[in-house]
């Protein structure tokens, strides 16, 4: 019986690549200077810094480009809230991988009901 995999990974190494990219262009715009505006990575959230929510958000829109640019799907990003304290913005991106069960259980289901010589699989959180 043939058989096809659904998994849902990012490539790390991309992930990295797209969020240089976007550091190395907030350096060098000139609404960032001396903002000390940055995204940073650790165990798969990210960080944005800035001074203000109106810079965030353009950080935003400069990271959903240079992710999408190197073939990662934006809609693995999970954006949490901007938190403004004194003089800088933050916020915290989650980076989902794997398919949620709730998920996988329609997709066994829509595969069952397709009445199709096809047999479904959880396989974890993969």
């Amino acid at each position: 019986m043939p058989s096809f995999d659904v998994v849902s990974e990012i490539d790390q190494h991309e992930l990295l690549n797209a969020i240089d990219q976007a550091n190395r262009e907030i350096s060098t715009r000139f609404d960032f200077k001396g903002t000390n505006s940055k995204v940073e990575f650790s165990e798969w959230t990210l960080t944005i810094t800035s001074k203000s929510e109106f810079q965030i958000k353009q950080i935003n829109d400069i990271l959903k480009n240079k992710i999408n640019k190197r073939g990662i799907d934006v809609r693995c990003l999970e954006f949490g809230e901007i938190i403004e304290n004194n003089n800088q913005a933050r916020e915290t991106i989650m980076i989902k991988k794997g398919i949620d069960k709730d998920k996988a259980k329609n997709i066994v289901k829509i595969i069952k009901n397709s009445k199709l010589k096809l047999q479904g699989s959880i396989q974890g959180e993969q």
